[in-house]
């Protein structure tokens, strides 16, 4: 398909003349007007514009230089026409920016050198080129970014292209004449695509038919060989694999069991299953999955006949369940049934071939060795030449099938049993009464079983094979195989430690192919020997893929390096070359520098006129693309068009969109939150060192000394919290002041006690001294704020011990202030003028002294008149 669109293409662009017009070429950022044949890139044009535009591969967006180019491609109007390779060159597409001018994935061939004349546009290929070679007649060419193709110049000079080529008349020597397309692939791939597939502008790997895996390089299942071909038909399997031979393996069943649900049976036309003899439908729907009455399953998985006599008897074992009529079963073999006695009315056993008949014995059938009755279907034993199938005595054929059946006569249990396991047909050689079972041979199998030494089985056993002629029957291997298929004489193992090559046995394998498992197995198609099977053990590589890669073959090196023959290796390519075909700087095929240009395979300065500069991705001047006429003293030249030098103006204000005021926004408030949280934490940080200062005018920071130092370095280290022991707590001076005030009332207090108890005496002139009791002192002090009367005896009977024999005056006791505490809460000791109240202790428990002395102690009695005086007790 590629070689055929390029033919045609270079036969068109042979035959087109290359004509020059006058046009304006533009690149992003300049444009040239003058004589052009140059056809690469898109044309656009625009209503009331002063010129149609040629614009070079690149990007052009609002903001692009000059002011024609702007003008042009900004226009609502404004409609493209792109070359082959650029776009659908078959219309008119509306200008949408930023525009992209860009090579499609593939190759674009001009017939004249500087990329003039009718181009041609040649897509990456979907299948691998092959073998095949297509020739190049052409001036330039111009590839896609990450695109290579190889070209051939000569008998075995293959050159690989990354770059554009404005002239190929400017190729190293020996690389521009008589080139031919060899191959063209994407390089976008990682890691790269198997000889079999091809690299898609995607960067995956595109495979043909029949290949898979993400590098295309294993076969499918059902395909084999380096082509991957599909495996022969009527085969179900074969061996198949990039590396396999294509031998049918396993024959495609017609007509299989499983088609119509059945499992021992055969399937009709209508789909009815049909089921081998024993066999009938188990209880889940499966047709003939289990065994009918009278048959049992035995360890080979047939439905084996029952004992005669027997109506139904137990799987595996063969033990009768229920014997026929009349019968009873065995005591010694549990799967016979034994017959009822025959006797006359005597009770004498009638001899044998007669049975009794109403207490008389008569003889049996003519078909019974011994019976029941008189009818052929009474029989227990039958004659001889034959045996019982359904209570009746039924003949043999040579081979010991019943007649009427396809069952096999079974002389031991002397009735007709079935043939085996997935048997459909059987026969004893040489059958005759002396005959036993075990020498069954199966002659037909169901679908989908192969008969092997007179068995039915799955798959023909080692060292046989699936015979052809009739695809049942398994024939033994020639004596050289160990195992072989489709014939004795293809192996697939060999005996003699020999190796098994393409189906023979060999002392050796033969290049291309390696040792594996006594099989000589062919090499990758990449590789051209391996030490395995896989295309990354590649041991050398053929001439389309000659660079060896980490146990790959791969078609080309990288970008910057080109393959040494010699070395048979990737070697750097000189500094001046952004690809090359050979060492040095005469070698080159594209420059690195943006500043030169290919002459002759070297790289030299590009010094381009008119101001202009080398265009990106074509390796060319735009000078020279375009030939500006000069003005000379007699013409003054072609008038440029308006705009042509006159840079656009870029000073233009725009609303902001919505999701940048949003950005705005969020960022304001982003900052506003970062400057309010240092504010606070400035805050803390101040009001933490107000604390401290006052904490220390105080002296209330106890915690400057070495040992606390040490101690909240080690708590800090550990991670533990502030240690009591580090920080006692002290009391507040206030409430240690509050303290020693209380302490000197109290002690003021008790002095009061004692002066005001010296004046409570007995008023009958007792010689008691001051009363203890403060009870009263207390229930008359609580009724008064600040002063008391208290009367008292008077000096006369304090001396005495007698009272007065006239009233005792009143004398008022003054209760002064007290004065100014020096532990006062006020500062130093300030006059306290609120109202105090005394508080005393308890009274102390009165002593055995004390409560004798006020028992023997004589009462005065009054002898004058009754005082009024509060203070006289009576």
């Amino acid at each position: 398909m590629l070689s055929s669109t390029i033919s045609f293409a270079l036969i068109f662009v042979a035959s087109v003349a290359a004509q020059s017009s006058t046009n304006v070429v533009c690149v992003a950022g300049q444009c040239l007007q003058g004589t052009s044949n140059t056809t690469i890139g898109a044309t656009v044009s625009a209503p009331g514009a002063a010129a149609s535009l040629l614009l070079l591969p690149g990007q052009y967006t609002s903001t692009t230089n000059p002011q024609l180019l702007h003008s042009v491609i900004t226009a609502a109007s404004a409609s493209l026409k792109p070359s082959p390779g650029f776009a659908n060159s078959s219309s008119s597409l509306p200008v949408e920016l930023p525009l992209n001018v860009a090579l499609q994935p593939g190759l674009a061939i001009y017939s004249s050198s500087l990329y003039s004349g009718q181009g041609s546009f040649s897509s990456l290929p979907t299948s691998p080129i092959g073998n095949t070679s297509t020739p190049l007649s052409a001036g330039s060419l111009s590839l896609s970014s990450n695109v290579w193709v190889a070209v051939s110049s000569g008998s075995n000079n293959r050159v690989i292209l990354w770059d554009s080529i404005p002239d190929l008349g400017q190729l190293p020597s020996g690389s521009s004449a008589s080139l031919s397309l060899v191959d063209m692939q994407s390089a976008t791939c990682s890691p790269p695509c198997s000889g079999s597939g091809v690299c898609s502008a995607s960067g995956s790997c595109t495979c043909p038919t029949g290949f898979n895996g993400t590098s295309c390089e294993s076969c499918a299942t059902g395909f084999f060989g380096p082509t991957c071909q599909q495996c022969p038909s009527g085969c179900t399997s074969c061996d198949d694999g990039i590396s396999g031979s294509g031998r049918c393996l396993t024959a495609t069943v017609t007509n299989p069991p499983s088609s119509c649900n059945c499992q021992n049976g055969e399937c009709g036309s209508n789909g009815q299953c049909s089921c081998l003899a024993g066999w009938t439908t188990a209880d889940n729907g499966t047709a003939c999955a289990k065994c009918a009455t009278g048959f049992f399953l035995d360890s080979t998985g047939n439905c084996a006949a029952c004992a005669k006599d027997c109506t139904q008897c137990a799987d595996s074992s063969g033990d009768c369940i229920t014997c026929q009529s009349g019968f009873t079963q065995d005591t010694n073999d549990r799967t016979q049934c034994q017959p009822p006695p025959q006797a006359d009315s005597t009770g004498a056993a009638c001899p044998p071939s007669s049975f009794s008949s109403n207490g008389t014995c008569q003889p049996c059938s003519s078909d019974c060795q011994s019976c029941t009755g008189g009818t052929s279907n009474d029989c227990v034993v039958c004659a001889n030449g034959k045996v019982l199938l359904n209570n009746a005595c039924v003949t043999t054929d040579g081979n010991g099938v019943c007649a009427g059946s396809n069952l096999i006569a079974n002389n031991n249990k002397q009735e007709c049993d079935t043939c085996g396991a997935k048997c459909t047909s059987c026969g004893i050689p040489n059958f005759n009464v002396a005959s036993t079972i075990s020498q069954v041979q199966c002659t037909g199998c169901l679908p989908g079983f192969v008969l092997s030494q007179g068995k039915c089985i799955s798959s023909c056993p080692s060292g046989t094979f699936l015979s052809p002629k009739d695809n049942v029957t398994c024939a033994a291997c020639d004596s050289s195989c160990s195992t072989c298929v489709g014939s004795s004489t293809f192996c697939l193992t060999c005996s003699n430690n020999q190796l098994a090559s393409n189906g023979t046995c060999v002392a050796s394998c033969p290049s291309n192919t390696f040792s594996s498992s006594g099989i000589c197995t062919t090499c990758h198609p990449d590789c051209a020997t391996c030490s395995g099977s896989s295309f990354n053990q590649c041991s050398s590589c053929p001439s389309n893929l000659p660079v060896l890669t980490n146990g790959r073959c791969l078609p080309t090196c990288s970008k910057s390096q080109f393959f040494d023959k010699t070395s048979s290796t990737c070697q750097s390519c000189d500094t001046s070359c952004s690809s090359c075909s050979g060492s040095g700087p005469s070698s080159c095929l594209a420059c690195s520098s943006s500043s030169q240009v290919l002459r002759a395979g070297t790289c030299v300065n590009a010094n381009c006129n008119n101001n202009s500069s080398v265009v990106p991705g074509l390796g060319v001047c735009l000078s020279d693309l375009v030939i500006v006429p000069q003005a000379s003293g007699t013409s003054p030249g072609t008038p440029l068009p308006s705009g042509i030098n006159t840079p656009i103006n870029t000073s233009t204000r725009r609303p902001l969109e919505w999701w940048e005021i949003l950005l705005m926004t969020l960022g304001c408030a982003f900052i506003f939150l970062v400057v309010l949280m240092c504010w606070r934490r400035r805050a803390r940080k101040v009001r933490a060192q107000r604390t401290a200062a006052f904490a220390s005018a105080k002296a209330l920071d106890q915690k400057d000394n070495w040992r606390w130092k040490l101690v909240r370095f080690g708590e800090r280290l550990f991670g533990h919290a502030p240690s009591q022991r580090v920080h006692p707590h002290e009391e507040p001076e206030e409430i240690r002041l509050m303290k020693l005030r209380a302490a000197e009332e109290a002690e003021y207090n008790d002095d009061m006690e004692k002066i005001i108890g010296n004046y409570e005496y007995s008023r009958a002139g007792s010689q008691r001294g001051p009363s203890r009791d403060s009870h009263a002192f207390s229930d008359s002090s609580h009724g008064h704020s600040h002063s008391h009367d208290i009367s008292s005896s008077s000096l006369y009977s304090q001396a005495t011990g007698m009272p007065r024999r006239t009233a005792e005056p009143r004398q008022p006791v003054r209760n002064a202030d007290l004065l100014p505490s020096r532990f006062s809460t006020t500062s130093f000791g300030s006059d306290d003028s609120r109202p105090r109240k005394l508080t005393h202790p308890p009274p102390l428990p009165t002593t055995d002294a004390e409560a004798y002395a006020a028992s023997v102690r004589q009462s005065p009695e009054p002898s004058g008149p009754k005082s009024n005086n509060p203070f006289w007790k009576s």
